[in-house]
Order: C-alpha cells, then sequence, then structure tokens
C-alpha cells in the first residue's frame, strides 16, 4: 500500500521539486549540482556535466545502517569525476529508511529519476547500476520497472536475492554455534542490543578456537558454508593453492566480520521489517553443501592435520536442532527482495572473484534464475581478480558501463571478454588496475529464485 501511495503522489513530487535548493555550478561551464528532498523524506543529488551527452546513470548506493543516510549518485569520487568529464549525467538517493530498505530504494530511485527529468529535461538513455545492497536494488528495478531504464549495471551485487541471502548467511553462524558450543539465538532476535550481544559471544568463540588446530579447521568448515574464498582483504598476501594454514588465517578474519556485520545486526533489521525470522536450515544437507563448497579441500586438509573426524562434525550439524522459518516472513522477503530471473533489457552483472561478505558465487544463482526464466541472451558476467567486497578500480568501473553502452546501442553483446574488458579499462582511466579475468564461480549453496517453484515453501 505504501508503494502505491507514493508512485502515485505526482503532485507532491511536482510541489518538492519547485521548493527544492536553486541548481548550482561549481564554475560558470563546471557541472550543474542539485540536492533535493522527495516526499518520501529521501534526498537525492544530481550532477550534469556542461556539456551533456544524453545518458543518465541512476546509482543505487549499498546498505547503510544508519542514522548518517546521504545521498550518492555515484560509486566513488574518482569515477565520479571521470563520468563527469565523459559527458554522463549522474543522479541517486538516499532511501526514506536505512537497512534493508528495498520497499523504499526502488520507488525513492524511480522518483529521482522523474525529478531529473523534470529539471533537466528527458535523457535519451538512462542506465541503472549499483554496487553491493544497491546491486539488489538496481536488478529489483530492472525486473520490476524495465520500461524506466535501457539497461542495468550489477557491482558486486546481492543478485542472489534476499530469502538465499539469508539462508546462506544462517549457515555458517549454525556451523559455528553447533561446533564451537554456544547457545547465542541466531534468529528472531529481539533488539539491536540483543543482536549485538550474539555477535559478540560467538565472535569470543571463534576467537578462542583459532588457537587450536581443531578450532581452525572448524572455522574454515564454517566459512566453506559460506564460500568465504581464501584470499578475501586487498591488505592479504594471496596465500598458494595448498598452504591451508595461510587460506584459514585469512578466512578467519572475514568469518568475525561477516558475525559483526550481518549475521546479526543486519539480520535483526531485516526481520524486524520481514516480521519475523525469514530463514531457515530444515532439511539442508551441510555434507552436500561443503561437497560443492569452492574451499572443501582446505576443509578436508585441516581436519586431517588437526586429528579431527570431519565426518563426525557432519554428523553434529545433521544432530543438532534446526531453524524453521516464519512462512509469513519468508513470503514478505519472496515478493520484495527475491528475482523471477526475467529481463526485458540487458543487464551486465560483475563480481571481485574473492569477495568474503557477497560472495562470487551470487553469480552463479543469478544466472541459475535468468536461465530458467529464459532470459539468459540479456545477462553478461564479468569477473575481476581482486580480494574484498566492491574493490574495483575505477577503469573496471567505467569498462563494465561502456560494454553495457554498446550492447543498448548496438542490441548485441561484444567485448565482454576480459582482454576486450581490459582494454576498454586501459583506455577510459590509465592511472588504476585493469584486472579481468577469465573465471568460472561454483554453484551458490543455498538459491532461492522465484524461477523455481521448488524453492518456495
Amino acid at each position: 500500500m505504501r508503494h502505491r501511495t507514493r508512485i502515485a503522489c505526482t503532485a507532491a513530487l511536482l510541489l518538492t521539486l519547485t521548493s527544492a535548493p536553486a541548481a548550482t555550478a561549481s564554475t560558470a561551464t563546471g557541472p550543474t549540482h542539485v540536492d533535493g528532498r522527495l516526499p518520501s523524506g529521501a534526498t537525492y543529488m544530481m550532477d550534469v556535466p556542461a556539456t551533456w551527452n544524453g545518458t543518465v546513470l541512476l546509482f543505487s548506493h549499498g546498505y547503510t545502517s544508519g542514522p548518517a543516510n546521504p545521498a550518492q549518485d555515484a560509486p566513488d569520487e574518482a569515477t565520479k569525476s571521470l563520468l563527469l568529464q565523459g559527458g554522463y549525467a549522474l543522479a541517486g538517493s538516499s532511501y526514506a529508511t536505512t537497512g534493508w530498505a528495498v520497499t523504499d530504494a526502488v520507488p525513492d530511485q524511480l522518483a529521482t529519476l522523474k525529478a531529473f527529468t523534470t529539471r533537466f529535461g528527458p535523457a535519451s538513455r538512462t542506465l541503472a547500476w549499483g554496487r553491493s545492497y544497491g546491486g539488489l536494488v538496481t536488478t529489483a528495478i530492472a525486473e520490476r520497472h524495465p520500461d524506466e531504464i535501457d539497461g542495468s549495471l550489477s557491482l558486486c551485487g546481492l543478485v542472489q536475492g534476499g530469502v538465499a541471502n539469508w539462508n546462506n548467511t544462517l549457515d555458517p553462524a549454525f556451523a559455528l554455534k553447533t561446533l564451537l558450543g554456544s547457545d547465542v539465538p541466531l534468529v528472531n532476535l529481539p533488539s539491536q542490543e540483543a543482536a549485538t550481544d550474539a555477535a559478540n559471544t560467538l565472535t569470543a568463540k571463534v576467537d578462542s578456537a583459532q588457537s587450536t588446530a581443531g578450532g581452525r579447521a572448524r572455522i574454515a568448515l564454517a566459512a566453506a558454508l559460506h564460500n568465504i574464498p581464501v584470499w578475501n582483504a586487498p591488505t592479504q598476501t594471496r596465500p598458494a593453492a595448498s598452504d591451508w594454514d595461510a587460506q584459514q588465517a585469512n578466512q578467519y578474519d572475514a568469518v568475525k566480520g561477516l558475525l559483526k556485520i550481518a549475521a546479526f545486526n543486519r539480520r535483526q533489521e531485516a526481520e524486524t521489517r520481514a516480521g519475523g525470522n525469514m530463514s531457515w536450515n530444515t532439511g539442508v544437507d551441510y555434507a552436500r553443501l561443503l561437497g560443492e563448497s569452492s574451499v572443501r579441500k582446505e576443509v578436508t586438509a585441516l581436519y586431517k592435520k588437526a586429528g579431527l573426524s570431519l565426518t563426525a562434525d557432519l554428523a553434529a550439524l545433521d544432530r543438532a536442532p534446526r531453524i524453521t522459518a516464519d512462512r509469513n516472513s519468508v513470503a514478505w522477503m519472496s515478493r520484495t527482495s527475491s528475482f523471477t530471473g526475467e529481463l526485458a533489457k540487458p543487464q551486465l552483472s560483475v563480481h571481485t572473484i574473492g569477495d568474503p561478505l557477497v560472495p562470487v558465487q551470487t553469480e552463479s544463482a543469478l544466472r541459475r534464475a535468468v536461465t530458467a526464466a529464459g532470459s539468459g541472451p540479456l545477462l553478461r558476467q564479468a569477473y575481476v581478480d581482486n580480494a574484498g567486497h566492491c574493490t574495483f578500480s575505477s577503469a573496471e568501473q567505467l569498462a563494465a558501463l561502456h560494454t553495457l553502452e554498446d550492447r543498448v546501442t548496438t542490441g548485441h553483446w561484444q567485448g565482454t571478454d576480459p582482454a576486450s574488458l581490459n582494454s576498454r579499462a586501459t583506455a577510459a582511466d590509465p592511472s588504476t588496475p585493469t584486472r579481468y579475468v577469465r573465471y568460472h564461480p561454483t554453484p551458490y549453496l543455498r538459491p532461492y529464485d522465484l524461477a523455481h517453484p521448488a524453492d518456495r515453501r
């Protein structure tokens, strides 16, 4: 109901626009910068170069915990400067609320696009793009409002969708709780304070476990259930293929980050929106998941080195009391944040291969949905050989945008191979790295989309 009301309030939007701050230019011939506020309370910002090429880029920003909630119209200042130099207009909003705000984010972004058209006139081309959680927002716009855009670009996006995300976030926490001996609640968290307490308690267990060979093996098992890569931060040394100890040491930091960021506090906020717990592990075969994990060899090697039985620990996970989801909460998350895979316009999705927070396997989940929906020809995916979440260079982001533009212009994908992307990236910005590589991610371990009826519970 809130969504329909906000989309329909054109009069209120026009009133807001007429009372918005006057446009200001940085120089007489420089970009025009506009700030404003939407009827929802979200703010927006726009930057339009003196010589506009007719393309507007609608940027959806990532997850914001609050209380700060600024609008963004580009992923970073360096990329923004290069885009404005190239003649692109930029627009983007905050979302009316912080957190898992997809029901606010999509209408706020569309309202920002309308505000842009009212202020600057219609664009000849509109491309939606976003990073991290903003990749989920961008994909939602692409599926639900294709008439508003000409193409979309997701960077390090949660393109597996909301239900899949929360299921996959539950699994490593469940393994750690069970194998390290903790009684922390994993779902139905009553408050942010309770979520913080649970995160701190389980993190302390992980810290203690890291001091023993058996504990390290169990942390690696938990990491494997989330497909946390063995090289996952730019500050880390990239470990050798069989340097199991170095691999696990890198994952240890990422596991703690997952507990501190998503597994409890962000879950609690999302549960509040959904009206309860939206994830489950009833019926999950953790031995099968481990067998499909990208880091299963490391886990097997570390268990053997520790003299610990992997079979026994997997049996312990099987015996442990399982978690059942609230059906209404799953339905809400599915309806608002999961994908059909049905594309009407081209989409390019780009990921770093060493992402610990939104693992590269999310791209496998997206491909699964899009293929089942029959939209495969409209999707292309590309991979950057770097560690960390959203650690793209300006050159790599510009290359992705230009490749999407070419698809919109010609009606055909061309130059989506690593060599072509790197060449385009170097031409766009020779001062930053170009690291596109050929890569095939392993399966996403807990997929859920609306193209597969069997996924629904």
